[in-house]
């Protein structure tokens, strides 16, 4: 019987081709599968090379590098960038439309000129303040001009991504939030009728953080207390500084990272997670209180 592809004494054998593009030929194979690879699906390995799937299945059995705190290892302070670019597009629509300041500023009760109470702020529902203010600064025209949003984008500039790489994205974005909301919280709770713009919160929540991670990795802490104390002599001597934003944000931001810190290896992201919850909880529940007082002063009034 005749062989159905009989080979001709002398022909070439076929050359191989790649796997993943048969129309390639190829002789190298990977180290770990044997099938043959093209250039372009080749991925260097410790010996030989391998191809793409095998490089896939084998870095979901490699543990991620992690931080001393827990977060995974990240050299490009991915959230740092997009705050501080929120942070710059919020100043350009507070240019184009002086209704940013007014629709979205940290207000908690509104107070006309005539001491009469009218619609609007966190007391009417417009919770969204407590978290918009940190994104808007001092207009151009304003008393504070351009250098308050230039002074808060350098502090974040300079300690958000050594921050961001030690503690990892989500803990740093959620210490920068709750910093934030910290701030205006403390300023509904003790001046409602006061108006505050400005990131300041959520940096003053970073300086704390700094500190505390400095303490807890044995490093020097002198440069970090001096911007400190020389801020906090700022807030406290300069007119028009929301104080209570400032220190909001440094008590929120200093417990937050504490938790952080010194939890236990053990369930540390199970704790790290009920330290977030746990101070968002605590923020908001703070002003249902507050907003329910209010509400009933203002129907008195």
């Amino acid at each position: 019987m005749t062989p159905l592809n009989p080979q001709v004494p002398g022909a070439p054998a076929e050359a191989p081709s790649c796997y993943r593009h048969p129309g390639r030929e190829t002789y190298v194979r990977c180290t770990r599968c044997d099938r043959y690879i093209c250039p372009e699906c080749m991925r260097d390995a410790a010996v030989g090379h391998q191809c793409v799937e095998c490089v896939q299945e084998g870095n979901r059995t490699v543990r991620q590098a992690r931080t001393v705190f827990g977060g995974r290892v990240s050299h490009t302070p991915v959230v740092t960038y997009t705050l501080i670019a929120l942070n710059v597009l919020a100043y350009v629509a507070e240019i184009v439309s002086d209704r940013m300041v007014d629709r979205f500023a940290m207000l908690g009760v509104w107070v006309d000129q005539f001491g009469i109470v009218q619609p609007g702020g966190v007391v009417d529902g417009e919770f969204h303040r407590l978290i918009t203010a940190a994104f808007l600064h001092s207009p151009p025209s304003g008393s504070f001009s351009i250098t308050h949003i230039l002074f808060n984008m350098w502090a974040l500039w300079v300690l958000g991504p050594q921050l961001e790489q030690v503690l990892g994205r989500w803990r740093f974005t959620a210490l920068y939030l709750l910093s934030a909301l910290g701030g205006s919280v403390l300023l509904y709770l003790v001046n409602p009728t006061g108006v505050a713009v400005g990131a300041s919160g959520a940096i003053f929540g970073l300086f704390g953080a700094y500190f505390v991670v400095a303490k807890r990795m044995n490093a020097p802490t002198g440069g970090i207390v001096t911007l400190l104390a020389l801020n906090l002599v700022i807030t406290f001597t300069v007119s028009g500084i929301s104080w209570e934003g400032h220190i909001g944000g440094l008590v929120v931001g200093s417990l937050l990272t504490a938790a952080f810190a010194f939890a236990p290896r053990n369930n540390r992201t199970a704790l790290h997670v009920a330290a977030v919850a746990g101070t968002c909880l605590l923020l908001m529940a703070l002003v249902v209180v507050q907003t329910a007082r209010l509400s009933d002063v203002t129907v008195l009034l």
